[in-house]
């Protein structure tokens, strides 16, 4: 099923390899024109669930280069690492390998003594590292989340699996402070808030499973773990997580910088630092667990087909528009206008892309627009000439309407 998606990501234009006329990068995915309009989506979607919907939420933008100091105190630069396999050796068959640092490592600067920083290798830290400025521009009560999407990098020995490990990601995380004696309700909380997500993008709920990840296998900063896993085709891998990181990252942040990273309770008056509860999603995972779900073949009128049953919230395109005939110049032009119109008011509407496809006949069509997930087809006719009418077709069980062109929006922006 993998070589199927992946064929189907490349023809399509939702993922090409990274550097490809060059033979490649490994690990390093570009996205196409259906992929980046299937990736802010998702972002969309994400952003409107866990900040803009809600009171305790502040977004936040912060720089990939940080000060090498940041990852120092917060432990990536000594406990960041992985084991490499050593190569075989005759002479020494028992040797164990050596650890290296999975952070990319640049300089900042054109001299020798250029100053040594990093890739980030998540998102995290520069929300802590920002917890003060927040706090002194909003004065925030808790609880109170940090959100952020961004990019993160890590130097994997062995990339694989396609989207699901990759050296070059993107991360769509939350750092959510709470008092100390409120961690465990918060932790719940989040645990449920993560699932019902999941399943609201059209994850199929029995192919996601939680691991409660023993201390041994836990990151340095946390005291208890959940990896939220999904049944991929190449076997059950973690999708998400949710760590309680305590307060390590402000404290450790606190004694490195000198900076005062307390907080003052808004009612008692007491200072003290705020425990963190964090809900992290893998963005590039995500919309390889998205792809696995809605891949489909099944068989419409004597043919088989390849069809994406994306939500009409997810799907790159949300409507394509034909003329029946595209050797017929009124129907060409109708189409065209319908087209133009319907694209305009749909930006209104912060719809998906509206699409206008006359290559090949009909049949072709409704099958090109199946495989990338586009949920209505809407065909111009003969009679459309006539009375402003046309058809819609619905990608999953093939039905077709016939509806007026002036409710043509509103069709499309209520059908789920």
């Amino acid at each position: 099923m993998m070589d199927k998606i992946i064929s189907l990501a490349k023809r399509r234009g939702f993922i090409y390899p990274g550097s490809e006329i060059y033979g490649g990068l490994a690990g390093t995915w570009d996205y196409g024109p259906l992929g980046v309009a299937l990736k802010n989506n998702l972002k969309n979607l994400w952003w409107q669930r866990f900040v803009t919907s809600r009171e305790d939420m502040y977004g936040l933008d912060a720089a990939i280069l940080m000060n090498q100091k940041v990852w120092q105190a917060s432990g990536h630069a000594a406990d960041f690492s992985d084991l490499l396999p050593p190569r075989s050796d005759l002479k020494n068959p028992g040797s164990q390998g050596q650890t290296f640092n999975l952070m990319f490592e640049t300089k900042i600067g054109a001299t020798d003594d250029a100053a040594v920083t990093y890739l980030r290798p998540e998102t995290a830290q520069g929300m802590f590292v920002n917890f003060k400025n927040v706090a002194d521009s909003f004065h925030p009560k808790l609880p109170f989340g940090l959100a952020q999407i961004g990019k993160a990098f890590r130097n994997e020995i062995a990339p694989r699996d396609f989207l699901f490990r990759a050296r070059e990601f993107e991360q769509m995380e939350i750092e959510y402070f709470v008092r100390p004696e409120d961690w465990k309700k918060f932790f719940e909380y989040w645990r449920k808030q993560m699932l019902e997500w999941l399943t609201d993008i059209g994850l199929v709920p029995g192919q996601i499973h939680e691991l409660e990840v023993p201390e041994s296998d836990r990151a340095h900063y946390s005291k208890q773990t959940i990896d939220f896993e999904f049944d991929f085709p190449f076997g059950r891998k973690e999708l998400c997580g949710l760590a309680y990181r305590t307060d390590f990252d402000l404290r450790q942040h606190a004694v490195a910088s000198g900076a005062d990273l307390t907080y003052r309770g808004e009612v008692t008056g007491d200072k003290f630092i705020p425990h963190v509860i964090e809900p992290t999603f893998g963005l590039d995972r995500l919309i390889l667990a998205v792809l696995c779900s809605v891949y489909d073949e099944d068989e419409m009128n004597g043919e088989k087909r390849v069809i994406l049953r994306l939500t009409p919230e997810l799907a790159p395109v949300k409507a394509a528009v034909f003329p029946l005939l595209a050797n017929k110049p009124d129907l060409v032009v109708k189409a065209l206008e319908i087209y133009r119109s319907l694209k305009l008011q749909a930006t209104s509407y912060k719809l998906s892309a509206i699409v206008f496809d006359d290559n090949g006949n009909i049949g072709k069509r409704y099958r090109r627009q199946d495989e990338i997930g586009t949920p209505y087809c809407v065909t111009i006719d003969f009679q459309t000439l006539e009375d402003d009418t046309v058809t819609v077709r619905a990608r999953d069980t093939g039905a077709q309407e016939r509806v007026a062109v002036s409710e043509l929006v509103d069709k499309i922006k209520d059908k789920k």
